[in-house]
């Protein structure tokens, strides 16, 4: 189905990259130099169309080399650092880049033929080859001096062999040359979430639902730990928002409901009903003034949720939030209920690498089946759902006070992955991640988000792994197996992680 445009667009991630080497070989080799400097720029512009700002310094050869690159990245707020070994280099020369910038390091064994020129490769070219003999060093270096590092190993994959090589360079086809990329390209889009979230305005509407313990979150954590920033808002806030919404902002509105949604009849509760003129159009005119709030403080993300009095003013205007909060959602602002800002991180987490984020819980289990149906009240992220979601009007929205219009649908068949975000007793976040597949099959037509999910596992002796990891009884789904790049986004927050269903 279309998907909304997005109301924000998320900074690039700025990556370093240096290549390097050994400022004895220069004079020594002709040539070798230039050589493996297009090697870097080749690095340099594959990094860049994976959507991210290169920073690259060019070659490192000297300790005082290092320490102008290191002084290079860290002007420029790199999230991480690609370090091309290019030919040897001693780790005196490298190690003052990371001393003087701390951005996670990933270092690239990328060598760029499958096999060398066995008869006619000379020392000059036998060194535009061995990038794999520094990383030991470097590796060890790294160790000792407290500095995380990563490295991939694998093939350039260039597509032709440059007129100064003795053997074929032409390995873009390769498998190998294909695995490291893919896994460099996990490490720039998990640059991109933090650097997405650094940036990052989250707001918290309302309060929490009395009682979810799960749900209570350290705010100042939060913000340490991925550099969110949270602004808490008020009820009065989005009803003065609502005071500003005028009849072409509403029709609007109704436009973008018909244009996202079907509209259902009651389904199997007697006490839901078809979507009536009214309740759209309240529905209409609290998005409207959700969006309203939405950019009247810059918002990147929004968890929300109110109790108010029985029949008063904010009651009814929460009445209207699923559709409203869906359609946020669509557009790149993802919107948590029960006031869940851990599960609102894992969804904006989610919605940077563009595959969705939609909130969810257990539902319940198909033992028939060996499914788990998983979903929620609302709201939902209508550019993963299978078909277009249904509007239901519910008469009662259960476990809370108030009715109103609900959201029913289910993400698209295919793999997914769950993230959720958890914080452990002694105080630290974690993410739980789990890859599974989304099937094809009945769900319930209440008006609720619910997605038949097959794990590797059979279903009790995947949620014999889940709870023990003590999960929040929220979680974001999202399209495609994404464990890889979530592990990377873990590892470039300092956030602990468990993987579970291998």
């Amino acid at each position: 189905m279309e998907t909304a445009s997005k109301l924000k667009e998320t900074a690039k991630p700025k990556i370093g990259l240096y290549s390097m080497g050994l400022r004895a070989y220069w004079s020594q080799f002709e040539g070798l130099r230039e050589r493996l400097l297009r090697y870097g720029e080749f690095i340099r512009d594959k990094v860049a169309a994976l959507g991210a700002e290169v920073c690259y310094y060019g070659l490192v050869d000297c300790p005082e080399a290092g320490q102008r690159c290191g002084d290079f990245f860290r002007e420029r707020g790199v999230s991480l650092i690609l370090v091309h070994s290019a030919t040897y280099a001693t780790s005196a020369g490298i190690l003052p880049v990371h001393q003087r910038c701390g951005a996670r390091t990933v270092l690239l064994n990328l060598q760029p033929a499958a096999r060398i020129n066995y008869e006619k490769s000379t020392t000059g070219e036998w060194l535009a080859h061995c990038g794999a003999c520094p990383i030991p060093e470097a590796a060890n270096a790294f160790r000792r001096a407290g500095i995380p590092f990563h490295v991939v190993n694998g093939l350039l994959g260039m597509d032709k062999t440059p007129d100064s090589a003795m053997a074929d360079e032409n390995t873009a086809a390769r498998p190998e040359a294909a695995r490291a990329w893919k896994e460099i390209g996990e490490w720039v889009r998990a640059a991109a979430v933090l650097s997405g979230l650094q940036n990052a305005r989250f707001g918290f509407l309302g309060n929490y639902y009395s009682g979810m313990l799960d749900m209570y979150s350290d705010f100042t954590l939060l913000q340490a730990r991925t550099g969110i920033h949270l602004e808490i808002l008020e009820m009065c806030d989005l009803s003065r928002a609502l005071k500003q919404v005028c009849a072409e902002e509403i029709r609007r509105k109704r436009g973008e409901i018909a244009e996202f949604f079907r509209f259902g009849d009651a389904g199997a509760d007697p006490r839901n009903h078809p979507p009536s003129e009214e309740e759209l159009d309240w529905s209409a005119a609290g998005a409207a003034a959700q969006e309203r709030l939405v950019q009247e403080y810059g918002l990147d993300a929004l968890s929300y949720y109110y109790h108010g009095e029985p029949g008063g003013e904010y009651e009814r205007l929460q009445s209207g939030f699923i559709v409203g909060h869906s359609l946020l959602t669509a557009k790149g602002i993802p919107c948590a209920g029960e006031a869940d800002v851990k599960t609102c991180l894992a969804m904006k987490i989610c919605d940077i690498l563009g595959v969705g984020g939609s909130f969810c819980e257990l539902v319940v289990t198909d033992y028939l089946s060996g499914t788990i149906l998983m979903g929620h009240d609302g709201p939902f992220h209508i550019a993963i759902a299978e078909g277009k979601p249904i509007l239901r009007g519910l008469g009662v929205y259960h476990g809370k006070q108030g009715s109103g219009v609900s959201v029913e649908a289910k993400v698209r068949t295919g793999p997914v992955t769950n993230l959720s975000v958890t914080q452990s007793g002694d105080g630290r976040l974690k993410f739980l991640i789990t890859e599974a597949e989304s099937v094809p099959g009945e769900i319930m037509t209440i008006g609720n988000t619910q997605t038949p999910v097959r794990f590797k596992k059979d279903p009790d002796a995947y949620m014999d792994e889940w709870f023990a990891h003590a999960p929040t009884h929220h979680f974001a789904m999202s399209v495609g197996h994404n464990a890889g790049v979530l592990e990377k986004a873990a590892l470039l927050l300092g956030v602990d992680y468990a993987v579970l269903d291998r």
